[in-house]
């Protein structure tokens, strides 16, 4: 199952320099629920909302979207191995949050903190 993190999902809505790989959307993907707030987000702030509105719905609609749960929440409040930013926790506990539950996760990410973070709880990266 791959994690799929904001950094991958606005870069292949915005075409920017670097994209993924289209092998990556035909994985399981996975995310927080706080992924669909971070894409909608960007987008509103950028004045995108008419032109890309119903491409963030298509890719929205390939990942599957985990809650914010009290005890993820819970896990997020607690130290990591590396500092981390907010966002970044409520990502990474998120995945742990899988991982208990038995999920084998690999991050995708273009984010290099949150890689780091990732690494130090040792979740393997998706190579993008």
């Amino acid at each position: 199952m791959i994690y799929l993190d904001t950094s991958v999902a606005l870069a292949q809505l915005l075409a920017e320099d670097r994209a993924p790989p289209d092998r990556l959307w035909q994985e399981n993907l996975i995310s927080s629920r706080l992924l669909e707030y971070e894409i909608w987000t960007r987008i509103h702030a950028r004045k995108l909302t008419a032109s890309h509105a119903d491409e963030v719905r298509s890719l929205l609609s390939r990942v599957a979207l985990i809650e914010l749960s009290p005890s993820v929440l819970a896990r997020a409040l607690e130290p990591f191995p590396k500092p981390v930013r907010t966002l970044d926790a409520l990502h990474l506990a998120s995945m742990e949050f899988l991982r208990k539950q038995g999920q084998a996760v690999t991050l995708a990410s273009y984010d290099d903190a949150l890689r780091n973070g990732a690494r130090a709880l040792r979740f393997p990266l998706y190579k993008l």
